[in-house]
């Protein structure tokens, strides 16, 4: 067998306490559960590795391919730099109440403290309830000791910065920036593969057993960047059929890709797999005679070995993500 057509995996479910209801009615994933907040489209974290929907591989899970493939799945240089380890998680995220404000550590930090990657993402937003809105960073340059007295005092709102949001926002999230998406907002998260999150206010929320979830405000100190950056919105063009930069960061390149009609996609120069996370509208996404639909809320991985994918849609939306 060999890694040569446009793969699907099975969605991982994730139950969140925030979540709602948009993943199933919207995005068509099929569960009975209440209150999801995540669809985890493509993983490698430890315990929740992908598993094939489609075609001669189905059934093999991420970690098996990244063995028996390596370099013609993910490409040579990602081969030689992440080994055996897929370097990005892709998600979508439904709040239908405002997640807690946290940040993530950088990779140093993350290695050092939990052997694991940083967590720089970036969010698209697929769909925006009227006054949706995210907070991203702070609204002024604070201090260190600002931050703490404000957490002490359970002030912390007063210092973050909110951003109103409509579909088709997009934002890059760097490691140490405080941050959190806010009720109504349908979210497709491209991020490194790391699920290591510290979390430094959630409301004064209880869980469903009635216990206040952890926070991580020791942890978090050492890992906030307190300054005032306006550095979060990402702009970027919308030309028909072509691969639109949205952001390009040293642990992924996120492209926006509408298709109307047909559109042919060269990879053959490009040393990395492809993911194709479908944001709106549906289509087809065809390699190696190996034909595939895709629609809103669906993902696709395109292994490194294919040169080139043929897209046919009426209207499609995509997010073209490479490493």
């Amino acid at each position: 067998m060999n890694v040569d057509y446009p793969m699907k995996f099975d969605p991982i479910l994730k139950y969140r306490m925030w979540g709602g209801d948009k993943l199933v009615d919207v995005l068509n994933k099929q569960s009975d559960e209440k209150n999801l907040g995540e669809s985890w489209e493509i993983s490698d974290v430890p315990g929740d590795a992908s598993v094939v929907a489609n075609g001669a591989l189905k059934g093999k899970d991420l970690k098996e391919l990244l063995k028996e493939y390596g370099a013609a799945l993910i490409g040579q240089h990602n081969s030689e730099r992440f080994g055996e380890a897929f370097p990005i998680l892709i998600k979508y995220i439904d709040a239908k109440v405002p997640l807690s404000i946290q940040l993530h550590p950088n990779d140093a930090l993350a290695k050092e403290r939990h052997n694991s990657f940083g967590k720089t993402e970036m969010w698209y937003v697929m769909d925006a309830e009227p006054d949706a809105d995210l907070i991203v960073g702070f609204n002024k340059e604070v201090t260190k000791e600002e931050y703490v007295q404000h957490v002490e005092d359970n002030t912390l709102e007063d210092i973050l910065n909110v951003e109103k949001v409509k579909k088709g926002d997009s934002f890059f999230i760097n490691t140490g920036k405080i941050h959190a998406i806010g009720a109504g907002c349908l979210i497709a998260e491209i991020q490194q593969t790391s699920d290591v999150t510290y979390r430094v206010f959630d409301w004064n929320r209880v869980d469903k057993d009635g216990k206040p979830r952890e926070l991580h405000t020791d942890l978090a100190l050492d890992a906030i960047d307190f300054e005032k950056k306006d550095d979060f919105w990402l702009d970027y063009a919308k030309l028909e059929n072509s691969s639109n930069e949205i952001a390009s960061c040293p642990y992924f390149t996120t492209n926006y890709l509408p298709v109307i009609g047909k559109a042919t996609k060269d990879y053959a120069t490009t040393d990395s797999f492809v993911i194709y996370m479908c944001v709106d509208g549906e289509g087809t996404v065809t390699a190696n005679g190996h034909s595939v639909s895709i629609k809103k809320g669906e993902t696709i991985l395109i292994p490194a070995a294919i040169d080139q994918v043929q897209l046919v849609a009426d209207g499609m939306e995509l997010l073209e993500v490479t490493v």
